[in-house]
């Protein structure tokens, strides 16, 4: 049995992203429009999700570009204000992710009952970002501060936007993951959202992730999707299921029931 089954009960849980617009003190934020414009998109995002029949979706500061490694108070707040003024219309179990501030994470998670977090807790990684330093004792200790050991961490053992600096084998990098008990579950990305995960990493972190879940984390379409789940326990899937397959476009309805279609004949 795996974190999935506990939150999920469900064979291959499908997770969709709701990617929040950029929020208050971010570059792109839209002054203009505000926060009405922020709970009106992720609203949209949830319902249509759950009308296409997702199986749980996940919360993220898709939109906060350039990404920040400590995160000003005011996403956390917003997103948990939004989240909130949202409860009442989640029917699936859902997740948070603050890129690339874990710790925030686990505070919005604590906060809004979400039931896991996504995010990167080890290694250390240069690229669009700069240097990044995963700190993931630092994240775990806050956890147990706040009295949230019951929040599951899905840990991205390859990060986006970045290349890992870390020269041991990814076989070796998922096991410690687990071994150090610092994932419940671990997620292969593509190098960028909406690219591709491979198919030979997903079968390697697989075959090394001492029991615990593999997740899809970046690229599930409807025509690869077979292959992926073959080997993966479940996908986290965004881009493809919005208008046109734009990553900043919101989520279509027709997406979403296609591709889970797709997804009950192959369990």
């Amino acid at each position: 049995m795996t974190c999935l089954d506990e939150i999920f009960g469900i064979n291959k849980p499908v997770i969709g992203m709701i990617h929040f617009p950029p929020l208050p003190s971010t570059p792109e934020y839209n002054d203009k429009e505000g926060l009405q414009q922020i709970w009106t998109s992720t609203k949209q995002d949830l319902l249509a999700l759950q009308e296409g029949g997702i199986d749980g979706v996940l919360f993220c500061n898709e939109g906060d570009r350039p990404y920040a490694k400590s995160v000003n108070p005011v996403i956390v707040a917003t997103m948990a204000a939004i989240i909130g003024q949202l409860k009442n219309d989640i029917s699936v179990p859902f997740g948070v992710d603050i890129m690339w501030d874990p710790v925030s994470a686990f505070a919005l998670a604590k906060g809004t009952g979400a039931k896991f977090i996504r995010g990167v807790f080890t290694g250390a990684f240069a690229g669009d970002m700069g240097f990044f330093d995963a700190n993931g004792a630092e994240a775990l200790r806050f956890r147990k501060s706040i009295d949230g050991s019951d929040i599951k961490i899905f840990s991205i053992v390859n990060a986006e936007f970045a290349y890992p600096l870390d020269q041991r084998s990814l076989a070796l990098i998922a096991k410690g993951a687990v071994f150090v008990g610092i994932a419940d579950a671990l997620c292969v990305s593509g190098p960028m959202t909406g690219m591709e995960a491979k198919l030979n990493e997903l079968k390697i972190v697989k075959e090394n992730s001492l029991g615990a879940a593999v997740i899809v984390n970046t690229g599930a379409r409807m025509d690869n999707i077979e292959k992926q789940l073959e080997i993966a326990d479940a996908v986290i899937v965004g881009t493809s299921l919005k208008f046109g397959g734009d990553t900043w476009n919101n989520v279509d309805v027709s997406r979403v029931k296609e591709f889970m279609q797709v997804v009950r004949k192959i369990r």
